[in-house]
């Protein structure tokens, strides 16, 4: 009987995909802390506050007063609204709210464009370095990831010129698109942007905008890509700017033509979004005050990072424009990030997430930090990894 269930129970060749690596770091870091270490943690994407104030005590009334049932499946009217609402307030555009679909954070929203726009065996462009999961649920849904190399010249972005090549060697059907972008931090100008779309959707390949980091800009405004163009799918968060990651809430902006479909797909999938994390999640747009200060903390971290970063032995790293993060080169120390990352993590005591996550081609010469945590976390990253290179030469 145990034979027989063992060969009935193995795994699903869609269920192959790479481990994202940056969770393995996180029970890595776990597990020593668990002996009484302290770890510094740059190593997962994730605010050190808490959902503000607003959100809190809008949850708590919620929980009292009354039991939370199922919501309309795309999501509470109110907050479909609100989050309309929000792209007149930071681009001017007026969004019709029943293209509004709130999910259960921005994976659910990957899955359900995924599912809704593309069929099996269908091209998708995504940019290396670029955010593990794009690559990972592609393949488990029976999709191809097309890898696209970015560099210097292109501010770690695709290109029309890239993307059309690339087209025409095999025809994409769509392309993933993020600014700012996981892991780089790097920023696309509102014209590089436009022109992309433009260019993507005059060659029949939809495209899909991740904007979980909008919010996050330093160097110059994000522009979103629901000003350039209807058909185009939107993928935003309450996670990141919001500083609610636990919450699990997020939406999506659909064209009007995949409305339905995203909605059959949710009905089947998940039903509802959770009552209560939605209700916070409405609520989350009166504590704008304290996520302008919390911004503005990620500014002061930056700057702690590019300043001491250099003086501690790493010198070399891609612009920091938007989001929380840097892109650390750190081959002239070693072959192999993850292994550098390993023993950083063991011997400095500073979890990191090897490059190799983000970019399976060229990874290994890079590090992703984390820049979203406290203060004094970063004074000490620096001065960790400062003291543990010194030693290394």
């Amino acid at each position: 009987m145990l034979e027989t269930a063992k060969r009935l129970l193995q795994p699903s060749a869609r269920s192959a995909v790479p481990s994202f690596m940056v969770m393995d770091v996180v029970s890595a870091a776990r597990r020593l802390e668990a002996q009484g270490r302290r770890i510094v943690h740059m190593e997962v994407g994730q605010p050190a506050i808490g959902a503000p104030s607003t959100a809190i005590a809008a949850a708590r009334a919620a929980l009292s007063s009354g039991p939370l049932g199922y919501t309309e499946t795309l999501g509470i009217v109110s907050l479909r609204r609100r989050i309309a609402r929000a792209y007149f307030e930071w681009h001017g555009l007026d969004l019709d709210p029943e293209r509004v679909v709130v999910t259960t954070g921005s994976s659910a929203g990957f899955i359900l464009a995924f599912l809704a726009a593309f069929e099996p065996g269908d091209r998708i462009a995504v940019a290396l370095p670029g955010y593990p999961p794009y690559r990972h649920i592609l393949t488990a849904l029976g999709c191809e990831p097309v890898w696209i190399e970015t560099d210097a010249q292109t501010r770690w972005s695709i290109t029309s010129d890239a993307l059309i090549a690339q087209h025409r060697v095999r025809p994409l059907k769509g392309l993933i698109v993020g600014s700012p972008a996981n892991p780089t931090g790097t920023m696309m100008t509102a014209a590089a942007l436009t022109e992309l779309i433009q260019s993507a959707e005059d060659a029949g390949i939809a495209v899909i905008s991740d904007e979980i980091y909008h919010g996050l800009d330093y160097a110059f405004a994000a522009e979103s890509a629901a000003r350039v163009s209807d058909d185009a799918i939107i993928i935003n968060s309450f996670s990141k700017y919001f500083c609610m990651t636990g919450w699990r809430i997020g939406w999506m902006v659909v064209p009007p033509a995949l409305v339905r479909a995203t909605e059959r797909l949710q009905q089947n999938l998940a039903v509802s979004v959770p009552t209560l994390s939605q209700i916070a999640a409405e609520a989350a747009f009166d504590g704008l005050p304290e996520l302008s200060k919390a911004k503005q903390g990620y500014q002061e971290n930056r700057q702690i990072l590019v300043d001491g970063l250099p003086r501690a032995g790493l010198e070399s790293f891609l612009p920091a424009d938007g989001a929380f993060y840097l892109y650390a080169d750190v081959s002239r120390f070693c072959a192999d990030s993850f292994e550098f990352a390993t023993r950083m993590l063991e011997e400095a005591g500073v979890a990191a997430t090897p490059g190799a996550d983000f970019d399976p081609l060229r990874g290994r010469n890079f590090l992703r930090f984390c820049y979203a945590g406290a203060r004094q976390d970063m004074h000490q990253a620096v001065e960790q990894i400062g003291a543990w290179l010194k030693g290394q030469r």
